[in-house]
């Protein structure tokens, strides 16, 4: 039997991180670099190469052909998977950029959130469930859906934006002049505005809730609130099956896994008593990479 091999990148707007991994997601060998992005600038000639060298390390140190290459990245994947169609302010550069075009091979292209999603529904949280929701909780707010196994990227791949819902009164608007937006009310970004400038970070805000602070306590189950009922509305159109929750304030653990259980007891509805189970994900700084890679090898196999 001739084994597959597969690269996955993953192009964050702080790191660029690569693996070999054959079709079971077991990561055999990795790389990660810089990105050296600077918001607001083209610095693309920068971080394409960094990219291509990555690709280049890992295919020699593999002895066997390699079968697929799948990239990860911030934005809005087009419709055939081959690059992003839509990206803010981060990676300037990468809207149009058709990856395969550039490194002269098959390349497929996917949302970050949506690539952890297949990473975690074949080899983390979610093996055993074919219809997952996944939030990411970072600096912004991402997200994906699976359909009966299948990753649902919706017209133009916007599918699973979770961060662009509207879910208070405030009539603030997000990126993408969502109001009340599910991303303002608990992503990293807002922290400062959200704490009336007395926090810089959610660890900060963590901590402060996790040493009984009295305003740092509001600040935070403000925030769990907030996503409890963005929850519990994603429950009641989607109905999961399984509820991932991943990105970095996830690592808040039971800071957040408690106090959001106790909103959820009381804001969602179960038939028969059915509660729709919620898990942290189980694959961290290389979730984005595997899972580019094992949507590649999928998107080759159903061609």
């Amino acid at each position: 039997m001739i084994n597959k091999y597969l690269i996955g990148v993953d192009l964050g707007g702080t790191q660029i991180k690569a693996v070999l991994t054959d079709p079971t997601g077991i990561v055999i060998e990795e790389r990660a670099t810089d990105t050296h992005d600077i918001v607001g600038k083209d610095n693309s000639a920068v971080w394409k190469p960094a990219v291509k060298r990555l690709i280049k390390e890992l295919e020699d140190s593999c002895s066997s052909k390699i079968e697929g290459i799948g990239i990860s990245s911030p934005g809005t994947a087009n419709q055939t998977n081959t690059g992003i169609l839509s990206n803010g302010t981060k990676l300037l550069g990468i809207e149009g950029l058709i990856w395969g075009d550039y490194l002269g091979r098959k390349v497929t292209v996917l949302n970050d959130a949506h690539a952890a999603l297949i990473a975690e529904s074949s080899v983390g949280a979610g093996i055993e469930f074919k219809n997952i929701l996944m939030i990411t909780l970072g600096t912004g707010i991402g997200g994906g859906i699976m359909i009966d196994g299948k990753l649902y990227q919706g017209q133009v791949g916007r599918a699973g934006h979770i961060g662009h819902l509207s879910v208070t009164k405030d009539v603030q608007a997000g990126i993408v002049n969502t109001p009340g937006s599910f991303e303002n009310q608990i992503g990293e970004t807002t922290v400062r505005q959200r704490s009336y400038g007395r926090f810089a970070t959610t660890k900060d805000v963590v901590n402060a809730y996790e040493q009984g602070d009295t305003f740092g306590t509001w600040v935070w189950l403000n925030s769990v609130q907030v996503l409890a009922r963005g929850i519990v509305s994603l429950i009641n159109v989607i109905s999961p099956e399984v509820i991932i929750l991943g990105g970095g304030i996830s690592k808040a653990g039971a800071s957040l896994m408690n106090p959001l259980k106790d909103f959820l007891n009381i804001y969602e509805w179960r038939p028969n008593n059915f509660e729709t189970p919620i898990r942290f994900a189980r694959l961290s700084n290389n979730a984005g990479a595997i899972g580019a890679a094992l949507y590649a090898l999928e998107k080759l196999e159903n061609k």
